[in-house]
């Protein structure tokens, strides 16, 4: 039997769209039928990636973005709103990391992390949330048929990794939110959920697993092997869909087993 998740006529916003995961979000919302608005610092690559959504059929609009200030996280929204209509589905995912061992963290470091891994992803989910919010319960126009927000984790929210100790415990932090915001809003049709990845390859860190340090990473996976985006594809549509509305406060790892 077939199975086929249709997404027209839903709105997706998309942060750290420009590269990466982000990227691959974006794309296969698209490919699936929603209308996507790609936010993040970098307009150029949004601007790319708009091109090659809309090449393929799809509709796609930009907003610039920086999730570690809250008034462009508010004008983003609703230039998102104004342009594209409500949205149904939010994918947080901006996020950064430091490798250093915790000794060597500074002030500027932490912040640098925490400001933009959980910080900026509260807010961002709260500013869409709250419009969620209004129209469940009538205050804003527009029907309402449920929200779904993903918040990109990691297993290293799940599991304690060396030398990015103050990245793994804003994910934790992250997990955390999620769960917070599924068990206030769940009741208003609004689900929230979490997906953690494991290793993947973009075209961020894919010089690294040609180095003798990726290699020796690589070796210690459990099936020696580093995830893709596409790998995601699957339990992004599965959370994005409205056949999910039973799954609200799941943090589900994607990470080939690493984190067992």
């Amino acid at each position: 039997m077939s199975y086929h998740i249709d997404l027209s006529g839903r709105v997706a916003l998309v942060t750290g769209a420009s590269s990466g995961l982000g990227a691959q979000f974006a794309r296969t919302l698209a490919r699936a039928g929603a209308g996507v608005v790609l936010a993040s610092r970098r307009l150029d690559q949004l601007k790319n990636l708009r091109a090659r959504i809309e090449g393929d059929g799809g509709d796609a609009h930009v907003v610039e973005c920086d999730v570690t200030d809250v008034q462009s996280i508010k004008a983003a929204v609703a230039h998102a709103e104004t342009e594209m209509g409500s949205i149904d589905i939010l994918v947080n995912n901006s996020g950064v990391s430091t490798t250093q061992r915790l000794q060597d963290v500074s002030e500027d470091d932490y912040d640098h992390v925490f400001h933009t891994n959980v910080r900026g992803a509260f807010f961002v989910a709260q500013e869409v949330g709250k419009r969620m919010l209004a129209r469940a319960q009538g205050a804003a126009p527009g029907s309402f048929t449920g929200g779904r927000i993903i918040n990109i984790a990691s297993m290293a929210g799940l599991k304690v990794l060396p030398k990015i100790g103050v990245y793994c415990m804003s994910k934790a932090a992250v997990i955390q939110m999620t769960k917070a915001m599924a068990l206030e809003w769940g009741r208003h049709g609004i689900n929230v959920n979490a997906i953690c990845p494991g290793y993947i390859d973009t075209e961020l860190n894919r010089h690294h697993w040609q180095t003798e340090a990726g290699r020796k990473l690589i070796g210690m996976l459990p099936r020696r092997r580093v995830g893709t985006p596409a790998d995601l594809d699957a339990v992004l549509m599965m959370l994005a869909s409205d056949e999910s509305h039973f799954v609200n406060g799941a943090i589900i790892s994607a990470d080939d087993g690493f984190a067992v």
